[in-house]
């Protein structure tokens, strides 16, 4: 990250660390990732590296409309690349007409991004040309908006393709699926019912002033997004951060005491931590990047709870003892278009072509799964994708191969954002091996 003078607590600071996320996802790296660098290169207070990473997440739910804006106004590629991420977050920001009440001020946003540029030497030779952008789009708002409005990659912030597959896939849902992309996502937790219930939870919130409500069997969402250390009971181990619908792998596993369990895919340890709060397990968590592996010991060594940590492909076998296992948690790769309002980065660094070469992948590895399971086990297989071809026809495909039983299971859950219902878009299918 280039060394700059800015106030840490500025919108300038912001806007800047922002830019150079938005550049990196450009060039195909993941956000969490750029904005790990970033901060790495930083020595931001905590507070500034909050703001940084809201406006980045902010903007990536934004950039197809910004971007749009920007093509408009300019006959040219804005170069370098952090002076079109810092355009980019700008415009997000005095383009969004669905927040009731602005961020910034118009002005301010222009001043600070101007300010940000003056003080980037990769940038400082463009400041003329940001506050004329800016200022330009302020002078010509209805007009621009209305064109942009006629883009369908402006107006839903998604890649043409993406939304092209979404509207063949789903017809008569694919706008409420583009726009519960489009929300920012609650903060749900999961209850560690070895150590309270949700019931004693929501009462400690309650006499701490944090509004929150339950949204499933151990499921509590916070009204107001906080940092982890903040969560009352975090780091005692009481809670642990996890999305409504992923909550439901655990129980449909259909654990008992005593049994062998594998959690293939386990990075970073949700649903490992949810297993084994759930019932006395023997419990192997698997994971193909020894980068990732620490990530659940960490999780498990907060809930005070164990497994076997293993680094393995689970399309191969040479990581297994030979001992089969009675349940197994399939939670294969996959595009991930079912979490986009959390990782708003994924939409943009997908291709077309990747969900056939993901379930080709997949579908190896539930194959490889499958003959690892004792006769009369459960395997679950579960996907964070809403293509199809990832899910259910995934899904049907391995029952064909293999002669599986399908056992009741929710299928494909769409991602929805309301009072009722909140949650991310996952598949889940349960098999059970027939006794020979």
């Amino acid at each position: 990250m280039t060394t700059i003078n800015l106030k840490p607590d500025s919108l300038a600071f912001s806007l800047h660390g922002a830019a150079q996320a938005v550049a990196a996802v450009g060039r195909g790296v993941a956000l969490p990732q750029a904005l790990a660098q970033i901060f790495a290169q930083t020595h931001a207070i905590p507070q500034a590296r909050g703001a940084i990473q809201d406006l980045s997440y902010y903007s990536m739910r934004h950039i197809g409309r910004a971007e749009s804006l920007l093509n408009a106004m300019t006959t040219k590629p804005t170069e370098p690349a952090v002076l079109h991420g810092l355009l980019c977050c700008a415009l997000a920001l005095v383009s969004d007409t669905q927040e009731a009440e602005p961020r910034y001020s118009d002005f301010t946003v222009v001043d600070q991004a101007v300010t940000a540029a003056a003080a980037d030497p990769d940038m400082a030779h463009a400041k003329g040309m940001v506050n004329a952008v800016l200022r330009r789009f302020l002078r010509e708002r209805d007009a621009l908006m209305k064109s942009a409005a006629g883009k369908q990659f402006a107006r839903w912030n998604y890649p043409d393709w993406w939304i092209d597959r979404m509207r063949s896939a789903y017809p008569e849902t694919w706008q409420a699926i583009l726009e519960a992309g489009n929300a920012a996502p609650p903060l749900t937790l999961r209850v560690n019912r070895r150590k309270t219930t949700v019931d004693d939870y929501l009462a400690m919130l309650a006499t701490q002033s944090v509004l929150a409500t339950r949204v499933g069997t151990d499921a509590v969402k916070l009204a107001q997004p906080t940092p982890v250390n903040l969560i009352p009971g975090f780091n005692e181990g009481l809670v642990s951060v996890q999305d409504a619908a992923a909550q439901l792998a655990a129980p449909l596993l259909d654990l008992r005491d005593g049994m062998r369990v594998l959690d293939a895919c386990a990075a970073p340890g949700g649903k490992s931590g949810h297993i084994l709060e759930s019932a006395d397990v023997e419990l192997v968590a698997l994971d193909n990047e020894a980068r990732r592996v620490p990530r659940i010991a960490e999780n498990l060594e907060r809930l005070q709870l164990q497994a076997q940590l293993l680094t393995g492909d689970a399309s191969s076998t040479d990581w297994w003892d030979g001992k089969p296992f009675d349940r197994i948690l399939a939670d294969v790769p996959c595009t991930a278009s079912g979490i986009v309002r959390r990782h708003p980065d994924i939409r943009w660094l997908r291709r077309k072509g990747d969900t056939t070469q993901l379930a080709a992948i997949s579908a190896k590895i539930l194959d490889n799964l499958w003959q690892m399971l004792q006769a009369d086990g459960k395997l679950l297989f579960v996907t964070c994708s809403l293509w199809p071809q990832e899910s259910e026809a995934q899904a049907a495909a391995f029952a064909a191969r293999n002669n599986a039983t399908r056992l009741p299971a929710p299928g494909q859950l769409l991602p929805t954002a309301n009072a009722d219902n909140d949650h991310d878009g996952l598949f889940y299918a349960l098999f059970q091996k027939t006794v020979s």
